[in-house]
């Protein structure tokens, strides 16, 4: 059997997924659809709107196998989400992998690949940060002395992260339909006019598949845990122990805390030349949900494949490579990891308002 991975958030599932999947069987008929997914946390540092297991189940509607991509990956850095997510999918033994991109032109993402692997470019870019510039922008000021525009986007800066981690893995790209940061909503809307909508009270159901609209009952923000936040903040005695916690920063967050009402003014108050917003979500993120450098440091490499649902496909796929995969494939919850204690803790704290959420290791595999 032939494999074909995508890597997803679907924060929450949309049309524009639903393109970006109907693409890939154009391009791999038959192939089973692997989605490693990110669970109850975001890479850019946000919650969930939904969690992972109602998710699954949007996901199961159009994919044959859902992986679970921890949360000591899922909520990192472009270099350290796309590292753990990759590994899955070669653990896995995919022959391809399709992702969606803002300009298409994996040419020119392959080009920036291949210059981000010499001395001189490391160089460059370090030389850009001790000038003050933030990592991203460091990162595209190295790259236009090399007479290359990375322009800001976050799908592209993924890819190049795909690109080098899934060396052998037939790599594809595929147009996005919409932009990212747009708060505008049509038929292929962006997941974050989605979220901004849900916010405010309004009707999505136009923009999202009906399997969709039905899980997007339950629904989180992150100001739902900003008090949480305000007090762990208050309370500890020594930020700097999280992880993305850079020193010197934390003298800050404990000067303005007081002042902020929720996560956007929070954010406001903080951000600096050297931080953009999403690293500093990422940073409350990790505050709030105590995962601390030392975890970080244990935690570099993926130890196993947790699955969260399959489809009848799915199961065969898993039982024709067992005996390839190098790392255990996990149908259930297991404590001796390290990562898997982390995530029932961070689940725990995404449910922290519910009395009725099932416990990390009461959940089996969804069967679709």
């Amino acid at each position: 059997m032939k494999s074909v991975g995508i890597i997803c958030e679907y924060n929450p599932f949309h049309y524009g997924h639903l393109y970006h999947i109907n693409k890939v069987k154009e391009m791999f008929p038959g192939y089973v659809i692997i989605a490693v997914i990110n669970g109850n946390f975001t890479q850019r540092g946000d919650v969930s709107i939904i969690d992972k297991w109602e998710k699954t189940k949007v996901a199961l509607n159009y994919v044959d196998l859902v992986i679970e991509l921890p949360f000591v990956f899922g909520t990192q850095s472009a270099d350290i989400f796309t590292k753990g997510s990759s590994d899955i999918l070669k653990a896995l033994k995919v022959d391809a992998f399709v992702f969606g991109s803002e300009s298409n032109d994996i040419d020119k993402l392959k080009r920036i690949v291949q210059i981000q692997e010499s001395n001189e470019y490391n160089i460059k870019t370090k030389n850009y940060m001790k000038q003050g510039f933030n990592y991203p922008t460091s990162l595209s000021l190295a790259l236009k002395d090399f007479n290359i525009v990375l322009e800001d986007n976050p799908n592209d800066l993924l890819g190049i992260g795909y690109i080098r981690n899934l060396e052998g893995v037939n790599t594809l790209s595929i147009k996005r339909t919409n932009d990212y940061h747009s708060l505008e909503l049509n038929k292929i809307a962006s997941a974050t006019s989605i979220r901004e909508a849900l916010r405010n009270g309004e009707d999505i159901k136009n923009y999202v598949p009906l399997e969709s609209y039905e899980c997007l009952s339950d629904l989180h923000f992150f100001d739902d845990y900003f008090e949480l936040l305000k007090y762990k903040i208050i309370c500890s005695d020594d930020l700097s122990i999280y992880q993305t916690v850079d020193e010197g920063i934390e003298n800050k967050i404990k000067k303005v805390i007081l002042k902020a009402n929720n996560i956007e003014e929070l954010i406001s108050l903080v951000k600096s030349k050297r931080y953009t917003y999403n690293k500093l979500k990422r940073m409350f993120l990790h505050i709030l949900c105590s995962f601390t450098k030392e975890e970080a440091k244990r935690c570099v490499n993926i130890e196993y494949i947790r699955v969260l649902g399959f489809n009848d496909k799915g199961k065969k796929y898993l039982n024709s490579i067992k005996k390839e995969c190098e790392l255990p494939i996990l149908s259930n919850y297991d404590d001796s990891y390290e990562m898997m204690r982390i995530e029932n803790r961070v689940s725990n704290i995404y449910n922290i308002k519910k009395d009725d959420f099932l416990e990390e290791y009461k959940h089996k595999p969804i069967i679709f």
